[in-house]
């Protein structure tokens, strides 16, 4: 089964500062049909404004991955933690117990995320912040473990997640094709950060998402030079 889902169509906002799109319900958007895929709680591809940001706010019992497609995003929290992610790198924040946590495009350009929410196995876990780059060229024709929790990305340098799923990233030339299995249990929620691509024969535009489930493979082929981010997750 797969659920394709055009950017057009999806829900959003625009504050002048921040244009926002949201996958699934989030704010101001409710959908009840997209309240979530499995343990995917939130995906919203943001673009933020030169100078700008989310003031300081708090969040408890998330998993939230932070892929920079474009510019920088500066984050400072209650932890005490502060750093830049720029494009090509990625960041987690464990909410767990509870943090506050501000998140600024202190870029001259527009700073354009997906901001993914996975919600994690236990409540209360101890909060955490963490980020690292991906050089492009280690995720050709293949994807790799941007964050995961599930049993084998641990020591996969994989930055960790209080939960059973993954965030993978992928570049394909045109023509390349990646197969991915997905095993039983499991969803999946696809998305081209630039490029159009064929998944198992459906077309999928640049952001346009695909909810997979009940899929043994994914086969998705490239219709140009893409980079794919890709969510794998406990399907409930």
């Amino acid at each position: 089964m797969i659920d394709i889902r055009p950017f057009a169509g999806l829900g959003g906002a625009d504050h002048g500062w921040l244009k926002a799109r949201h996958h699934f319900s989030f704010a101001g958007y409710h959908d009840p049909a997209r309240m979530g895929w499995g343990r995917l709680r939130v995906w919203n591809d943001d673009e933020i404004a030169p100078m700008t940001g989310f003031d300081p706010h708090p969040h408890r019992d998330m998993e939230i991955v932070t892929y920079v497609r474009d510019g920088a995003i500066t984050h400072r929290d209650s932890m005490g933690n502060e750093g830049r992610t720029a494009a090509g790198e990625v960041q987690v924040m464990s909410a767990g117990t509870g943090v506050v946590h501000s998140e600024y495009n202190l870029e001259p350009v527009t700073t354009r995320i997906f901001q993914i929410w996975i919600l994690p196995d236990r409540r209360g876990a101890r909060p955490a912040w963490g980020s690292r780059a991906f050089p492009e060229a280690a995720r050709e024709a293949g994807f790799t473990v941007l964050a995961g929790g599930r049993p084998q990305d641990a020591g996969a340098g994989a930055l960790p997640i209080n939960a059973d799923a993954a965030v993978m990233a992928a570049t394909l030339r045109p023509g390349q094709t990646l197969r991915q299995p997905l095993g039983p249990g499991r969803a999946a929620y696809l998305v081209p950060a630039r490029g159009a691509v064929t998944v198992n024969g459906l077309a999928l535009g640049a952001r346009d998402g695909a909810a997979i489930r009940d899929e043994a493979e994914i086969a998705i082929t490239a219709s140009e030079a893409v980079e794919l981010v890709l969510v794998e997750v406990a399907a409930e």
